[in-house]
């Protein structure tokens, strides 16, 4: 009865994954002794073939699933007019079907085999039983932690982490500065703070993230059990759940290439995903085709992970990502590469500007700020009401946060990107990123920025093709040995904390070589729209001194 009862409450299961013997990776957990033997098949994979009765039952609840939403929007009617009564009868007729997936279960060895090990690894977490339960891929609510945003010891003693309320974010200045904030002023803000939040948590944050949109995840779930299934297949990919100092849980996918032929494997790419993008399928592919090891994960609410993609949610998420990189997975900061793709921009920045040692930042086809790219598919009467919201709920402040760091960074342009342009994919330089870069290089180099540098620069940003760069380029003649012997000259003065006073007792035709010179080590074009994937070999690290 006990294991009927298992299986009644238990997870949905999608797929069972064989071992092929001795060329499974270890899980990384600390081994205990006790464990489940799993069973033993000649094939590699297989998806889980539930009996009749599972799945004809779970086709009827997912059938209710999507009707009870109308069933509930209609109560209020239904109780007026007295059918509260045959409403009642249709949902207590259907509470026995909720019964019938799990006999159905009950009755299949390989579910029960499943739960077995499941609930094993949930009284003991050995890396044997561990080891066994990445066999299978389930309902990802019914996995076992594997991290904690407080695992770490130097958390627990220090003042400074995280609280439960969320890692720190920078905060915008306020709309209307020197307004004296009396009483009667935060009344008659008040309409307009309410509008802007049920805007944010409505229809704001669905734009923003389509991909934790029930509906879409539904449909491209064949799509993202394969893409896990490679993962694990073909890369030994090791999944794990990390719960934030927010309590939710991320979902991520670890690939090893440490013990390979390969350098780069030593380093690890933590990859950043797109508004609609999720590990399974994502920008993951790029650095595991170029031989690194790869940390992929899902923003709050995508797939497995739960909660909801608001920026302090992601940068909690990022958060917790970066410390099981580096407590459990063993990396140091000076291995770790930030990678990122659109919208995954402001978490990449976030943990740049929170880990300061982490290697170098990559950034493609991103942008500096989100107000522009909202307004531009927003009304215009709408301006205030938008710019508002972003900056109180959404405020994505990619450039802020990336002025932060010190490191490495290379910025990916896609030429002919369709989402972060303002006007025409045609119109290059209404492309945001164009601004993430002007804002770097002012930044860090504000005197070489100056009206000089910064013509140059933009002249240069606005060549539609290599050729026309290069022409640019060389009609300012520039000496790139003469400009890495005056940057590492002053770095060597003044050491290596931006902004640098460098280019100030120099040449306007100095400065616009100088300018030429670090936008080009900055950013790379790429021929492409926004969501073509990147191939391998434009997967650069970034240029240093």
């Amino acid at each position: 009865m006990a294991k009927l009862l298992s299986c009644v409450l238990g997870p949905r299961l999608y797929k069972i994954y064989r071992e092929r013997d001795s060329e499974r990776a270890p899980a990384s957990v600390p081994e205990t002794p006790t464990a489940v033997t799993a069973p033993h098949s000649s094939s590699w994979d297989t998806y889980y073939q539930p009996r009749a009765l599972e799945k004809h039952a779970d086709s009827i609840l997912a059938l209710v699933y999507f009707s009870t939403s109308y069933a509930l929007s209609s109560f209020f009617f239904h109780f007026f007019q007295g059918l509260l009564l045959p409403v009642s009868n249709f949902f207590l007729a259907l509470f026995p079907v909720l019964f019938l997936p799990g006999i159905g279960r009950w009755t299949n060895p390989q579910y029960r085999q499943f739960i077995t090990i499941l609930e094993a690894t949930h009284r003991n977490q050995s890396s044997e039983n561990k080891r066994q339960l990445a066999n299978y891929n389930f309902d990802f609510r019914s996995w076992p932690v594997d991290f904690h945003w407080e695992e770490p010891s130097s958390r627990k003693e220090s003042r400074g982490g995280p609280s439960r309320r969320g890692v720190a974010l920078l905060r915008p200045e306020p709309l209307h500065r020197g307004t004296a904030d009396t009483l009667l002023n935060r009344v008659k803000k008040l309409p307009c703070q309410i509008t802007s939040y049920l805007v944010a948590h409505t229809l704001g944050r669905r734009m923003l993230y389509p991909g934790s949109v029930y509906l879409l995840q539904k449909a491209l779930m064949p799509v993202l059990l394969q893409g896990q299934a490679r993962l694990v297949e073909e890369c030994n990919g090791r999944r794990a759940k990390l719960l934030a100092c927010d309590g939710n849980e991320i979902d991520t996918m670890f690939m090893d290439r440490r013990g390979t032929a390969q350098p780069q494997g030593q380093k690890l790419v933590i990859c950043c995903e797109g508004n609609a993008g999720f590990y399974e399928v994502g920008c993951i592919s790029t650095p595991l085709e170029a031989g690194y090891s790869v940390l992929g994960w899902n923003h709050p609410g995508f797939a497995g992970s739960t909660g909801v993609p608001f920026p302090q949610n992601e940068a909690n998420a990022m958060d917790v990502v970066v410390q099981f990189a580096i407590h459990r997975l063993g990396f140091q900061p000076q291995d770790i590469i930030i990678y990122a793709w659109s919208i995954g921009g402001f978490t990449a920045t976030w943990a740049a500007m929170s880990y300061p040692d982490v290697s170098a930042v990559i950034l493609d086809a991103s942008f500096d700020d989100l107000v522009p790219l909202a307004l531009k598919v927003m009304p215009d009467s709408w301006r205030g009401l938008v710019t508002r919201t972003v900056r109180q709920h959404l405020n994505l402040n990619n450039a802020e946060q990336l002025c932060r760091y010190l490191g490495p960074v290379l910025l990916i342009r896609r030429t002919k990107d369709e989402i972060i342009t303002t006007t025409v994919p045609e119109d290059i330089m209404s492309n945001r990123g164009n601004d993430l870069l002007l804002k770097l290089l002012q930044h860090r180099y504000p005197r070489v920025m100056a009206e000089e540098g910064l013509q140059v620069v933009r002249q240069w940003l606005e060549a539609s093709s290599q050729l026309e760069e290069a022409s640019i380029y060389s009609r300012w003649e520039v000496e790139e040995d003469w400009c890495l012997s005056v940057l590492r000259s002053y770095q060597a003065e003044h050491g290596p904390d931006f902004p640098w006073s460098v280019g100030e007792d120099m040449s306007a035709d100095g400065r616009r070589q100088l300018a030429l010179f670090l936008a080009r080590k900055h950013l790379h074009n790429f021929e492409a729209t926004h969501c073509t994937p990147l191939p391998a070999q434009n997967f650069q690290m970034p240029w240093h001194l």
